[in-house]
């Protein structure tokens, strides 16, 4: 193995062009800086500056920004404004894809994050594989048709879904889709794509969503739930997310496994017969009618919530979070937060504070998009950059 030396000059030029490119893709949203404020960001020397923006602007990752009229017309008198160079946010686009138990959807945005288009389509939570791959096939179609995206500008795509999911994409275990167990995702996806696609458990997509633009935003230690008749939390554990070993931290809703008998369907049912598996229009239905004070609704959203408290309280109390989100259907119903509250502060030594997702429906697809983003940089801000045509 050959020995790392900083006399390599090409590794140099690559931590240069590393350094100039960071700091022209900025922190939030891009800004065109001159060869001079450049030099100043990134410590280097002005010639190597300028090799580094010619060897970008060749790549296709950086280009001369328009003169602004204003400052043009300010500096008339002090003859010609100096040349400023902006990253090329639309050199690429990323997708991010939802395939959940009722929609599929997928968003569109550029090298910053920045969403250009969205499309969300319904199916049926009794569709098998084949059908439900389809479907995401035709809206991903259907959304960069939309967008004028090409298909070979994509960078990366990222994937939310619910189960275990492999490292390679593939679903160890998902019992909320049909066939979805033992499903090799990753790989059918990206038959699709000439890109990589990485797949990623939907509670973990919404976590990295509501800590991106949502209720977590500043908070490094997060448990976001996604409150269902088949409950998952995904979690950060400072800044990071938590998958554990396996991939399966947070799969709360296996908690009742634990010698409980009685199922979520059966906990929220106002009859003797337990609720339709995943059917969250009747969950809904439960909770609008325990809101008008009917007895028997009121009784079987108490049960529940009772039992997601117990099962979140677990997981507060090994993670210790400053903050627990909550999402999925519960997130549009009113009045679940207050219980919430109520029963943590009884079973947890420091109860978290406690907020609904900001982002809603949205937040699965928008944080596959992140996990997306997350691959993109990574490569960009690697000592390498591949050109970009």
């Amino acid at each position: 193995m050959s020995r790392l030396s900083g006399r390599d000059p090409s590794l140099l030029r690559r931590i240069n062009s590393t350094a100039v490119l960071r700091a022209l893709r900025g922190q939030a949203t891009p800004t065109a800086l001159t060869l001079t404020e450049l030099v100043h960001a990134t410590e280097l020397s002005r010639p190597t500056v300028e090799g580094v923006v010619e060897d970008l602007i060749e790549a296709g990752l950086a280009a001369e920004a328009e003169d602004d009229p204003s400052l043009a017309r300010g500096a008339a008198r002090r003859g010609r404004p100096a040349r400023r160079f902006r990253f090329r946010a639309e050199a690429g686009h990323l997708l991010g894809l939802e395939i959940g138990p009722h929609r599929v959807a997928a968003v569109v945005s550029d090298l910053t994050g920045r969403i250009i288009g969205s499309l969300t389509r319904e199916v049926s939570e009794t569709a098998q594989a084949h059908t439900r791959l389809e479907r995401s096939r035709n809206t991903v179609a259907e959304v960069l048709r939309r967008t004028g995206t090409a298909r070979d500008t994509l960078r990366a795509v990222g994937v939310g879904t619910p189960g275990i999911v492999e490292s390679d994409g593939t679903v160890r275990l998902g019992t909320a889709l049909p066939g979805w167990t033992g499903l090799a995702l990753g790989e059918r996806l990206r038959r699709s794509f000439s890109c990589p696609v990485l797949v990623e458990n939907d509670a973990n997509a919404a976590v990295l969503a509501e800590h991106w633009k949502g209720a977590a935003r500043g908070v490094g230690d997060v448990v976001m739930v996604l409150a269902g008749l088949s409950p998952g939390a995904g979690s950060l554990i400072g800044g990071r997310l938590h998958r554990g070993f396996g991939g399966a931290a947070g799969e709360i809703g296996a908690l009742h496994l634990l010698g409980r008998e009685a199922t979520p369907e059966r906990l929220l049912s106002t009859t003797d017969e337990p609720l339709p598996p995943l059917d969250e229009a009747a969950v809904a239905r439960v909770f609008a009618q325990a809101k008008g004070g009917d007895d028997q609704a009121r009784r079987a959203m108490d049960r529940f919530l009772a039992r997601l408290v117990h099962d979140v309280a677990a997981l507060v109390l090994a993670l210790d979070p400053e903050l627990l989100v909550v999402g999925g259907w519960a997130s549009g119903l009113d009045g679940v937060l207050d219980p919430l509250r109520a029963e943590l502060e009884r079973y947890c030594l420091r109860p978290p504070r406690v907020a609904l997702s900001r982002l809603g429906e949205t937040a699965v697809a928008t944080g596959a998009l992140r996990v997306a983003l997350d691959h993109a940089e990574s490569e960009l801000f690697t000592l390498e950059t591949a050109p970009v045509r």
